[in-house]
């Protein structure tokens, strides 16, 4: 049956046509019975992609855990120079040093005793 003899039947009146409009509406997943506006408002909303899924709410912030973690490793690696990671670095280790780092575990004053 061509698509213009479909056309036809869905146009007619009879019961058989509502049937198999409301049928080709289920399957379709068209709204299967006519609604009013505020109904269609419902099902539009429904049918569109959840907002914590579009791909411009996903993205929205840049990915800050995983660059750190790239660049830690890269540093690691040497490939990578963070002078605040150096400069915290070199301060630990004048202070320890100069005697002014937190002692070993199992070395302090408690342990005297």
């Amino acid at each position: 049956m061509s698509a213009y003899k479909y056309n036809d039947l869905i146009k007619l009146t009879t019961q058989y046509a509502h049937r198999m409009n409301y049928l080709s509406n289920r399957i379709f997943g068209e709204v299967a019975r006519a609604t009013n506006s505020k109904s269609m408002k419902v099902v539009k909303m429904y049918s569109e992609e959840p907002v914590e899924k579009r791909d411009y709410v996903i993205n929205w912030y840049p990915r800050h855990v995983e660059t750190h973690i790239l660049m830690k490793n890269l540093r690691l690696y040497g490939l990578f120079r963070d002078e605040h990671e150096d400069f915290k670095e070199e301060m630990k280790r004048m202070r320890k040093l100069r005697g002014k780092a937190p002692p070993k575990k199992g070395e302090g004053k408690r342990s005297k005793k």
